[in-house]
């Protein structure tokens, strides 16, 4: 998710059948340091994750037409058109696991140019290479309708499989599939998880009513009080990012020392229990989906109001609405670094909504750019971190190093925060 927009099972999806199935089982919250399955999978495994992922994807598709019959949006910058989305979702499997020669070579692969094959879709690039058709235009395009969507979905699938059905033969022939291997179908999957999740939020930003075990997972015994739990963290010297074998984002590398003082930082999320006091002391406003009816206040979950749950994290909160609790509360806002080495601590629980930290979106020391190039790069310091994850979240996600990265001011995604003692 990062920037696209998120349980403590690694492997959810398996099994899993019908457009309703359930995201991930029963979740509560990660606790402690968790590592996606996925980022080293081989290839049999992959394969797996990418049809239960692929289910979701269908299953969103419904009900989103279910709820919203012309699958009109309004052009807004958190939104896309629904019909682009899950185009792009099949162009860019398609594009790096199909039509690129060079697919084996992993982060080496070249980015464009004469080593991709032509598409299955006449016009595809020109439809939803997100690197070239501008986030406006999309209204604009003249795109397949959903069963043109879903036909060209299920082609792109079929061949992807295919072509990891070679790297397996290959595995079972007694070549051991390599990171650089597997490399694109590890990208594409969590792409496409990543874009179902923004597809939830997209639904909930709208007020659709949604099958919410299409949405989220079951959610989490939150225990918090007014006087919440603190992790203390000693001094140290943390190393931050990627190290090792296995799939990495390019701005989760290089892995690279940071020197930390010693700091006590919040055993979960900030709750509406401890959120609401500020807002009432200080007028500070609401996000959009809360509401004060008959007395209470109400929170509205894809289209529905119910009684909002103390005791649950405060969400839809920006980068700005998380500073000003921390300024009236007298603590501030971990820093990435931070928050990752707190996370490897017992009872660091997490998963349930993403956090923003104080760190601007920057390249680490030695970063390289991968083939898609335009993941990471062209955001720099215009964005700010999240960690974690949230209850939308796939699980091939979630990762404890994982960077997420979105503007501050953003409140349509799952997104609230944890605190550190000044």
């Amino acid at each position: 998710m990062g920037g696209l927009y998120m349980n403590g099972s690694t492997t959810a999806g398996a099994g899993q059948t019908g457009p309703g199935a359930s995201l991930a089982g029963s979740f509560s919250a990660c606790l402690g340091p968790v590592h996606s399955a996925v980022r080293t999978a081989g290839p049999a495994a992959l394969a797996r994750a990418l049809q239960a992922t692929r289910t979701r994807t269908l299953g969103l598709m419904q009900a989103w037409q279910s709820a919203l019959p012309d699958l009109s949006v309004p052009p807004l910058p958190g939104m896309n058109p629904p019909l682009w989305e899950w185009g792009h979702i099949a162009w860019f499997q398609e594009w790096w696991t199909v039509r690129n020669r060079q697919r084996h070579l992993g982060t080496r692969s070249a980015s464009s140019g004469a080593d991709f094959d032509a598409s299955l879709l006449p016009h595809a690039d020109a439809l939803y290479n997100s690197s070239e058709v501008a986030h406006d235009s999309r209204w604009a395009l003249s795109l397949p309708d959903l069963a043109g969507t879903q036909t060209y979905l299920a082609q792109v699938l079929q061949r992807s499989l295919g072509h990891l059905q070679g790297v397996q033969v290959q595995h079972d022939a007694g070549h051991v599939a390599s990171d650089d291997d597997l490399y694109f179908w590890r990208l594409a999957l969590q792409h496409e998880d990543m874009h179902n999740e923004a597809s939830v939020y997209m639904a909930q930003a709208l007020g659709l009513t949604l099958p919410e075990a299409l949405c989220w997972r079951t959610g989490a015994s939150w225990l918090q009080t007014e006087s919440p739990a603190q992790i203390h963290v000693p001094a140290q010297v943390y190393t931050l990012g990627h190290a090792g074998p296995g799939f990495a984002f390019d701005n989760e590398r290089q892995a690279h020392p940071v020197t930390l003082a010693a700091f006590s930082i919040d055993a979960e999320a900030v709750t509406w229990a401890r959120y609401l006091p500020f807002v009432q002391a200080t007028g500070h406003p609401m996000p959009p989906h809360m509401r004060w009816e008959h007395g209470a206040w109400q929170a509205q979950r894809f289209g529905r109001w119910q009684a909002l749950d103390l005791q649950a994290p405060a969400v839809h909160l920006s980068a700005q609405d998380a500073q000003a609790w921390c300024q009236w509360a007298g603590r501030r806002l971990p820093t990435e670094a931070e928050w990752e080495c707190a996370a490897q601590q017992s009872g660091f629980a997490w998963g349930q909504v993403w956090e923003w930290t104080a760190s601007d979106f920057a390249p680490y020391p030695g970063f390289e750019v991968h083939p898609y190039r335009d993941y990471s790069a062209p955001w720099w310091h215009t964005h700010r971190v999240l960690r974690g994850a949230c209850a939308a979240t796939s699980a091939h996600v979630i990762d404890v190093r994982y960077r997420n990265f979105f503007v501050p001011e953003r409140q349509d995604i799952f997104a609230g925060f944890r605190s550190v003692a000044l």
